[in-house]
C-alpha cells in the first residue's frame, strides 16, 4: 500500500472512463484521505453541536465500506458497488457518516449501471448522491455537506452537458465545491460565530481531491496546511456555540438536545415517511437512509425512550440501538481544546478506561455513589425504592461505558425486569446479576473483576450474593398489620430480604437491634452498616455499641451511603 507522505505526488496517467478498478481506487484513497485530515475535520466540528467527532465517524464510515469492498472481485462493478452501498449503511456513524453513507449510495446505484463511467455518467452520479443526500434528511440545512454536495454535482452536469471529458467534469465539480465550503459561514450563522467552514462539506471535497487525484494525479491535500482550515476554535468561539439556543420561546435549537440516538431498523419501506415525521416531533438533526426493509437512522433527542417508541408503534424492529450523551462530549471536547491552547487540562476521568466487562448499577445516595465508583463501577445510575429508571436510562448507560460486555446491579427487585430489557436493545452483551439490595451488589463487587469476561463475572457475582443476608430500616407511611404484628404509621419496620418485615418498633434503634438478632447467627464474622440521609450519629453509636455488647465476635464496617428513606441498611456474611 503507498504511504500517505507517497499519495500527494504520484504521477499517473489520465483516465477518460473510471471503471471498476479506478472506482475502487477513488474510495480507498478517500478512505486513507480523511484518515489523514480526521484530525483537522474534528476541529471544523461546530454543527449540530461541537463534539469534535465529524472526521472521526466519517473514516469509520469508510473503513466499513472499504473492508466489504474488500470482500467481492475487485474486476466486479455491480459488486463492488453494491458492497459499497452496504457496507456505507452497515457501517455509517454520527450524522456526518449517515449522510456521508448516502452520498455513496447514490454514486454506487448511478456507477452500477454505467459501465463507461464518462465524464456525463459521473456528473449523473454526483446528482443522485445530492438527491439521495438531500432525501436522508427530514430537515435540510444549507451551509453544511448537503450544499456542498448539491453545488458540486451542479457544477458537474453543467460541464457535462457540454461534453466536457472526464477530468475536465471533475475539476469543475470540485472548484465549485471549494467555493460551496468557503461560503458555508455565510449560510448557517453558527459557522460564522465560530470562523470556520463546515466539517462535513470539508470531507466531501476531500472526496472530489480524492477522485482527481486518482484521475489525473492531481496532489492531494495535505493535513494541516492553509487550505486545510484545521484550526482550534478559542474558548469564546466555543462558549458561544456550545452554549447557543434557538432565541424563540418554546423551540430547542439542535444543540440543546442531549442524546444522539442511532439504531438500525427493520420496518417496511412504505412506513419510513410515517417514521421520520414521528421522530420530527421527537427531536432533530434526523437523518434516515436505507431501503428493501433496513434502516440506518439518526436523531438528536431529549427523550430515548421516544425515539424508540416510535419505532415501536409502526411495529418496527429496532436493533443495536446506540446512544451518547452529547452533553458529555462537548463538555470533553471543549477540555481537550483548552489543553491544545494551553489552558486548563482535561478534567480527570473523562475517558473511561477500556476494560473487558464493566460494571453499571442502581443506587440512590451519593456516598453508595462514591463507594460503587471506588469498587470500579463505570456506570451509575439514579433510582431506588421510590425511584425506578426507565429501560433507556440504562441503555443510555450502557452504551456509554467502555466495554462491549456489562453487567448491571439493578438492586432493587421492581428495577431487574426493566433491566432485563437492555440486552435486546443494544450491539454488547448485558447480564443482569438480580442483585435485589445495595448490600448484594457491594457483595457482587467484591469478587468483580474488569478484565473477565461477563460470563466468568456473572458465576462468581451470583455466588457472592448468595453468601450475604441484607435487612433494612425504613419508617411506616401507613397503618397496616404485619406477621410480626399492628403496624402504625410513623413505626420503624426492620426489613429482611426474602423475610419481609421482621420487626416493628416505636424507634430505630429498637426495630435496628430486633433485625440485626434476625440477620446475626453464631457464623456471622462481619456486619457492614450502610448509613442514610437521616442517620443519626447517636443512634449510629448506640447500635455499634449494642453490638459491642451482643455480638462482640462480629466485625463492623460501617460507610456512608446517603440514600433517602432507609437511614440503615445492614449486610451480613
Amino acid at each position: 500500500m503507498v504511504t500517505p507522505g507517497q499519495r500527494y505526488a504520484v504521477a499517473v496517467p489520465t483516465l477518460e472512463r473510471l471503471d471498476v478498478h479506478a472506482l475502487r481506487d477513488v474510495i480507498t484513497t478517500f478512505r486513507d484521505t480523511v484518515r489523514d485530515h480526521a484530525r483537522g475535520l474534528n476541529l471544523l466540528n461546530v454543527y449540530p453541536v461541537p463534539d469534535g467527532d465529524t472526521g472521526t465517524n466519517m473514516a469509520r464510515t469508510l473503513d466499513a465500506v472499504v473492508a466489504e469492498m474488500e470482500g467481492v472481485d475487485a474486476s466486479d462493478l455491480g459488486a463492488t458497488c453494491d458492497a459499497i452501498s452496504h457496507g456505507s449503511l452497515m457501517g455509517a456513524r454520527g450524522n456526518s457518516g449517515v449522510i456521508l453513507s448516502q452520498i455513496l449510495r447514490g454514486l454506487a446505484s448511478t456507477l452500477k449501471h454505467q459501465a463507461e463511467g464518462t465524464g456525463q455518467k459521473v456528473a449523473d452520479a454526483l446528482t443522485a448522491a445530492s438527491v439521495g443526500a438531500y432525501q436522508a434528511v427530514l430537515k435540510p440545512i444549507e451551509g453544511t455537506i448537503l450544499t456542498v454536495v448539491r453545488e458540486s454535482a451542479e457544477a458537474a452536469k453543467a460541464a457535462s452537458a457540454g461534453d466536457a471529458s472526464l477530468v475536465d467534469t471533475m475539476r469543475a465539480a470540485r472548484a465549485a465545491g471549494k467555493r460551496a465550503l468557503d461560503n458555508t459561514p455565510e449560510l448557517l450563522p453558527v459557522l460564522k460565530d465560530a470562523g470556520v467552514v463546515d466539517a462535513g462539506g470539508a470531507g466531501y471535497l476531500l472526496f472530489l481531491d480524492s477522485a482527481l487525484h486518482v484521475i489525473d494525479g492531481v496532489p492531494l491535500p495535505q493535513p494541516d496546511s492553509v487550505d486545510d482550515y484545521a484550526h482550534g476554535l478559542t474558548e469564546e468561539q466555543f462558549e458561544a456555540v456550545a452554549h447557543r439556543s434557538s432565541g424563540v420561546d418554546g423551540q430547542l435549537d439542535v444543540s440543546e438536545q442531549r442524546y444522539e440516538v442511532m439504531y438500525f431498523l427493520d420496518l417496511e419501506d412504505h412506513l419510513i415517511e410515517q417514521f421520520k415525521q414521528g421522530w420530527g416531533e421527537v427531536g432533530d438533526s434526523i437523518v434516515v437512509v436505507g431501503g428493501e426493509g433496513i434502516w440506518n437512522c439518526h436523531i438528536h433527542s431529549n427523550d430515548i425512550g421516544a425515539t424508540i417508541e416510535v419505532a415501536l408503534d409502526l411495529a418496527g424492529r429496532p436493533k443495536q440501538i446506540r446512544v451518547t450523551d452529547l452533553f458529555e462530549e462537548v463538555a470533553d471536547e471543549h477540555a481537550h481544546r483548552e489543553a491544545a491552547l494551553g489552558g486548563v487540562p482535561s478534567r480527570a476521568g473523562a475517558g473511561l478506561p477500556p476494560v473487558t466487562t464493566a460494571v453499571v448499577a442502581v443506587c440512590s445516595g451519593d456516598g453508595l455513589a462514591e463507594l460503587f465508583s471506588n469498587l470500579k463501577v463505570q456506570g451509575i445510575v439514579s433510582g431506588g425504592q421510590t425511584l425506578n429508571p426507565s429501560t433507556a436510562e440504562l441503555l443510555d448507560t450502557v452504551e456509554h461505558v467502555n466495554a462491549d460486555q456489562v453487567i448491571i446491579l439493578p438492586n432493587n427487585k421492581n428495577i431487574i425486569p426493566v433491566a432485563d430489557q437492555v440486552n435486546r436493545l443494544t450491539s454488547k452483551t448485558v447480564v443482569v446479576i438480580p442483585t435485589r439490595t445495595m448490600l448484594e451488589a457491594l457483595a457482587a463487587l467484591i469478587v468483580y473483576d474488569p478484565e473477565a469476561d461477563a460470563g466468568e463475572n456473572a458465576d462468581q457475582m451470583n455466588d457472592a450474593i448468595q453468601s450475604v443476608a441484607t435487612g433494612e430500616v425504613t419508617q411506616a407511611v401507613r397503618s397496616s398489620n404485619s406477621e410480626v404484628g399492628p403496624i402504625t404509621a410513623g413505626d420503624w419496620m426492620g426489613i429482611v430480604k426474602g423475610e419481609g418485615i421482621v420487626s416493628v418498633a416505636d424507634s430505630v434503634l429498637g426495630a435496628t437491634t430486633h433485625l440485626l438478632d434476625n440477620l446475626l447467627g453464631d457464623e456471622s464474622e462481619l456486619l457492614t452498616i450502610i448509613t442514610g440521609r437521616d442517620a443519626d450519629p447517636v443512634i449510629t453509636a448506640q447500635i455499634e455499641g449494642w453490638m459491642a455488647d451482643e455480638h462482640a465476635d462480629v466485625q463492623i464496617e460501617r460507610h456512608k451511603g446517603g440514600q433517602p428513606l432507609y437511614p440503615y441498611l445492614f449486610g451480613v456474611e
